[in-house]
């Protein structure tokens, strides 16, 4: 894992993820958003191939992106934290619109 720090996606609430077993409300400065997924940071290890769903929450308006998709990565540990990496499975044609628009590459 390389030392880098996010861009900031102020133009959003806090993001929340979950799974079945987890359940996490993240700041979006610990959230970078991907047209094809999302990094975050976390206290939790989140075990890849896991699917997830993320919900992002415009501070501009009330609109929300709803994504599905599986982690295929999280390193760290307990003490500095996780870095975990997701890809979106599937995205509706509005909802990659809109990701296109937000992600930073």
């Amino acid at each position: 894992m390389s030392a880098r720090k996010f861009e900031s996606t102020s133009a959003f609430r806090p993001v929340t993820v979950h799974s079945r077993q987890t359940r996490l409300t993240l700041n979006p400065e610990d959230v970078c958003i991907r047209k094809s997924g999302v990094e975050f940071r976390c206290d939790t290890a989140i075990t890849p191939w896991t699917e997830m769903t993320i919900v992002l929450q415009s501070s501009r308006d009330s609109g929300k992106v709803q994504c599905n998709g599986v982690v295929v990565g999280c390193v760290g540990d307990r003490h500095t934290g996780y870095f975990v990496s997701m890809i979106f499975t599937s995205l509706s044609k509005q909802a990659q619109a809109r990701l296109n628009l937000i992600a930073f590459a």
